[in-house]
């Protein structure tokens, strides 16, 4: 199991340059976890393709069922003080500190792209080519 931030769900399910990437993340480890904070994320970026026009109304919906879909089971509500904390001392958001606290707590890598939770993290967060070439942060 891993972690996987929004950014890595968004390339897995909305062709892109970097989805052949998070393809390969998900062949190495399909059982990707995720903190509640997602959906909100991703129907944010579900959003902004629609008014770009990059993707229908229906697209997003069809979207968001298979994101929902693909964490079935491994959805996280996370408890504030680690959160926070997290932040607090290094500087990232607390949205992104959710998915940390997350991969701490269930001691699983988080799979990310965000150099500045690759930097805050090392011990926990791992980029995506990293990943599927050791399976571990």
């Amino acid at each position: 199991m891993i972690v996987a931030d929004t950014n890595l769900i968004t390339y897995l399910l909305l062709a892109g340059e970097r989805t052949e990437e998070a393809e390969r993340v998900f062949e190495a480890d399909s059982g990707w976890a995720a903190p509640l904070l997602w959906r909100s994320e991703f129907r944010n970026v579900l959003t902004f393709y629609v008014r770009r026009g990059l993707l229908s109304l229906e697209g997003a919906l069809e979207a968001m069922d298979k994101a929902e879909l693909l964490l079935s089971g491994r959805e996280y509500l996370l408890e504030s003080p680690r959160v926070m904390e997290l932040a607090v001392l290094s500087g990232c958001s607390a949205y992104d500190c959710e998915f940390v606290a997350l991969a701490e707590e269930l001691d699983v890598p988080l799979v990310t792209s965000d150099a500045t939770v690759l930097a805050a993290f090392p011990k926990v967060a791992v980029e995506p080519a990293t990943f599927t070439k050791t399976g571990r942060a």
